[in-house]
């Protein structure tokens, strides 16, 4: 005679408990759901249609299908291609630094030294200004006769002091420096709060074998927030893609001089707004999408393992 089994309902994938859980999960994200897709999905599928038309901006001829005509025009568009390259540099430089030294400041800041709590606000106050006011701020530091060159002249005896904005050699490099001062503090926060819960005692046992601090860093620190790390460098191109504000405000001309920091953005709202050929302008936006979606796959491919 087998022994009668009990019906554990709570352990059933069907249970009462676990449809309520699914629901309140339904409702918690709901909003954000509507949201993005009233506001991201729409739009871009909006954007998808128009690419394959002649829709202008303000005109009174009517829209036409014109099929791949707008992608056509785009990728014979040098232009289009000078600001891709352009996107590149900019991404290929800014992701590694701004990687490297998001990680460099999440572990001075975890430090139990006095003043510490002092210094992750320093370093994370650039974050609540906008890219826009940013800019504003370093349009003046960067000025010819601005506090930057006023120190440079002095470090370097006067042998330093370039035109930061109107030198395309040096445009690019002063977009970089802004975008690092004003973004790295949300990757270092991300990274304190991974070093955070990486285990003490792997330090301990760690120093009992003889490590030193750089072997500790490298053995015990990185393989830790390796998931943190992809995640912030992942994040971190994808956002240096979006690269519009500065390059848009800073220069003497938006994506200037000489298009030295001209890019897809620019070359985005350039087209769709000021030129008003939005049909064009949304074939622009289409390739956008998928030149950053194909990287993020490719990047992917190199996620660690568990």
């Amino acid at each position: 005679m087998q022994p009668a089994t009990v019906d554990n309902g709570a352990s059933s994938s069907g249970s009462p408990s676990n449809r309520s859980r699914a629901r309140a999960g339904l409702a918690f994200a709901s909003p954000a759901v509507v949201l993005l897709t009233l506001f991201m999905v729409v739009p871009f599928g909006l954007a998808a249609v128009l690419s394959f038309t002649n829709r202008k901006l303000l005109s009174p001829l009517p829209t036409r299908w014109v099929g791949l005509d707008n992608y056509t025009d785009v990728l014979g568009d040098s232009g289009f291609w000078g600001a891709l390259q352009n996107n590149l540099v900019f991404s290929a430089i800014v992701m590694p630094l701004q990687t490297g030294l998001a990680l460099l400041l999440a572990v001075l800041v975890n430090q139990k030294l006095k003043g510490s709590v002092l210094f992750r606000t320093i370093y994370f106050v650039p974050i609540t200004f906008s890219l826009s006011a940013a800019s504003i701020i370093w349009l003046v530091l960067l000025n010819p006769s601005g506090m930057l060159n006023t120190v440079m002249e002095v470090v370097t005896f006067g042998a330093f002091a370039p035109d930061w904005l109107n030198d395309p050699s040096y445009t690019m490099a002063a977009v970089i420096i802004v975008s690092l001062w004003a973004s790295v503090g949300f990757q270092m926060v991300i990274l304190l709060a991974a070093l955070q819960d990486v285990p003490k005692s792997l330090y301990e046992a760690a120093a009992v074998d003889g490590a030193g601090a750089w072997k500790r860093f490298r053995n015990v620190t990185v393989p830790g927030i390796r998931h943190q790390l992809f995640f912030v460098a992942t994040i971190t191109m994808i956002l240096s893609f979006r690269l519009f504000d500065q390059v848009w405000i800073m220069p003497p001309r938006p994506g200037g001089p000489l298009d030295a920091t001209n890019t897809i953005m620019v070359e985005l709202v350039d087209t769709g707004f000021e030129r008003g050929q939005i049909g064009k302008g949304s074939s622009i936006a289409v390739l956008f999408f998928l030149i950053v979606l194909f990287l993020t796959i490719f990047q992917r491919k190199f996620e660690p393992a568990d």
